[in-house]
């Protein structure tokens, strides 16, 4: 999971060399932490957080394939 949004991520941000995803895994949820370059942050969040959503979607697919929740953070 932490792969598959640190990839979406650096294909949208102008600098990919900042973009840092850490993992807090819970008994039942993971939480993903994204953090990515202030002038990038509007880039990830998208018009009306669209693209934000997009990847929560994307990753609610993919961990409820493998039966776990897992949760996208975006961090300042």
């Amino acid at each position: 999971m932490k792969e598959l949004i640190e990839y979406i991520a650096k294909a949208l941000v102008d600098s990919p060399d900042q973009v840092q995803v850490s993992e807090v895994v819970g008994e039942q949820t993971s939480v993903l932490e994204l953090k990515v370059a202030k002038e990038d942050l509007g880039k990830v969040i998208g018009k009306q957080g669209r693209s934000a959503r997009a990847m929560r979607t994307i990753l609610s697919a993919a961990s409820t394939k493998l039966k776990k929740r897992t949760v996208l953070e975006i961090i300042e």
